[in-house]
């Protein structure tokens, strides 16, 4: 027991360990569109829907809607030239360079009213124009992507070859044509739809995704747990929150925080209260570890299951430690008339699935390969049912024997199955099928009364398969047939057929006359 739970230690810690090495929440499979003609429709795109007048900046090919209404409305679509001005018939010139849309809709309407007068005026932008965006980094292939110009961080991303497993998505910079640069956290907007991460792009922009090298983990009670990339001043409610926040069973009053010391060598721990955090930060640093743990025996369910043939089939609550199987089929109103007590059965849902070393290694030879024990012990490892408590239900309900009467546990499966009264013949009788059963029958009994062998029966070799254990008995061995028992009676394979064994004797005939030719050329020659 000391060594699987040792085991299991060094497993768990390892797995933390490898987990601090790269990041791996689900969001970083955002850009699995890599179909060409998916690309090219999405491309350009939107992600926001309606874009800000106040964060637009127009530009070079793009349309904007004018309307004057007066006595009569003129409506017309204008273009702003190469230059960054929008030239207006009968009004001129007008420069929008690097201006919003909203500064240019004051500035044309303030033109427009210098020379119309008592006018209603309407602006609106109609055609986005294209933009150049270059992708570089640790991405699978840098480029420069053409967008319209309301695409966003993440319609160049999508538009993109892709990123790669090692691509800092917490850390993506955006480089301006003027040299600013502004850093985003794509994450924080695929997670929780943070638009000020998911930035609009102009003309000439550099995104730069960097490449993972920094990183923190927490695991535990917590709604997406993963290894993050790490973020310079982000603290650990931040990381909490980014995650999703707690679920129900989360214990709150020991949050574990694993950091490296100093010198990058040793580890040591921090307890925290949830609570305290709101009130103090704590910054994270490079390979911290956040552990959120359960509270324990919380919101454990305590129920079993029992169907077939029993009054009230369903699911029952059961008390811990306490609930007997007599309980439960009390309270589920007893067996039916017709229930067979003799193959019900429990099955236990929550076992421990060890691995058979054995069983995993016979299931890859061939049986020609295999020795008789290998293979007697493959066939009843196959037979058996993971999970199957051994209880004799006719011995404890009818005889009363209340050592067969067990704790129930959660999860438990009851099955009452029906009473069958019948024995199945199957192979070669000539009326295979069900047929009554009679205590008072042998083997011979129920072939005679199928209608005797087939013309193709190996009567020596017949079977009987056990209703309760599957076990397959020589018939000769079976002292005494049981309701739901199977007579088997194997298939005398046939012989080769005709047109086969002429073409290999034909084979056969040619090769010796080949020898015997050989043969004679050799003594010939040696005359």
């Amino acid at each position: 027991m000391k060594f699987k739970l040792a085991a299991f230690f060094i497993y768990l810690y390892s797995t933390f360990l490898l987990a601090q090495f790269k990041p791996d929440y689900t969001e970083r499979s955002f850009q699995t569109i890599q179909d060409s003609i998916a690309i090219a429709n999405f491309s350009g795109e939107a992600t926001s829907g309606v874009i800000d007048e106040e964060k637009y900046i127009v530009g070079p090919g793009d349309v904007l809607f004018i309307s004057i209404s007066g006595i009569q409305e003129t409506a017309s679509k204008l273009q702003i030239d190469y230059e960054g001005n929008l030239y207006i018939p009968r009004v001129g010139g007008i420069d929008l360079k690097n201006k919003t849309l909203a500064e240019s809709k004051r500035i044309i309407k303030d033109k427009l009213n210098y020379f119309y007068k008592n006018v209603d005026i309407f602006i609106s932008l109609a055609e986005f124009r294209r933009i150049k965006v270059s992708l570089i980094g640790d991405v699978v292939s840098p480029s420069s992507i053409t967008l319209k110009s309301n695409a966003r961080l993440l319609d160049l991303l999508r538009s993109s070859s892709g990123l790669t497993e090692t691509s800092n998505y917490r850390n993506i910079t955006v480089q301006s044509v003027n040299g600013e640069k502004n850093t985003y956290d794509l994450l924080t907007f695929l997670r929780k739809g943070d638009f000020s991460n998911n930035p609009l792009l102009r003309e000439g922009d550099v995104v730069i995704v960097d490449k993972t090298d920094k990183v923190v983990s927490i695991v535990g009670q917590i709604k997406f747990p993963a290894s993050y990339e790490y973020v310079e001043g982000e603290d650990l409610t931040e990381l909490i929150d980014l995650a999703g926040g707690f679920i129900t069973k989360s214990r709150k009053d020991s949050i574990e925080l694993i950091r490296f010391s100093d010198d990058g060598q040793s580890q040591y721990s921090l307890y925290f209260n949830y609570d305290e955090l709101l009130n103090e930060r704590v910054k994270l640093k490079n390979k911290d570890l956040i552990i959120v743990r359960e509270i324990p025996q919380y919101l454990l369910p305590h129920y079993v299951k029992i169907e077939g043939k029993i009054k009230y089939p369903g699911f029952y609550k059961i008390k811990k430690d306490v609930t007997k199987l007599s309980d439960v089929v009390k309270e589920a109103g007893g067996f039916l008339e017709e229930a067979s007590l003799v193959n019900a059965y429990l099955l236990r849902t929550e076992v421990d699935k060890l691995i058979d070393p054995e069983f995993e290694r016979l299931k890859l030879i061939p049986r020609a390969d295999m020795t008789d024990d290998e293979y007697d012990y493959l066939k009843a490892k196959s037979r058996q049912r993971e999970g199957k408590v051994i209880i004799d239900f006719d011995k404890l309900f009818r005889q009363n024997a209340f050592d067969e009467d067990i704790i129930l546990k959660n999860n438990d499966y009851i099955y009452i199955p029906e009473e069958k009264n019948y024995i199945i013949m199957l192979g070669q009788v000539l009326k295979p099928g069900n047929i009554i059963y009679d205590p008072n029958n042998n083997v011979q009994d129920y072939i005679n009364l199928a209608g005797g062998f087939g013309w193709r029966a190996l009567k020596g070799d017949v079977r009987v398969i056990k209703v309760n254990t599957g076990e397959w008995v020589d018939a000769d061995d079976v002292d005494k047939l049981d309701p739901g028992d199977t007579i088997w009676v194997p298939e005398d394979p046939p012989g080769p057929k005709f047109w086969d064994v002429f073409t290999t004797s034909l084979q056969i005939l040619g090769q010796v006359a080949a020898i015997i030719a050989a043969t004679v050329a050799v003594i010939v020659a040696t005359k």
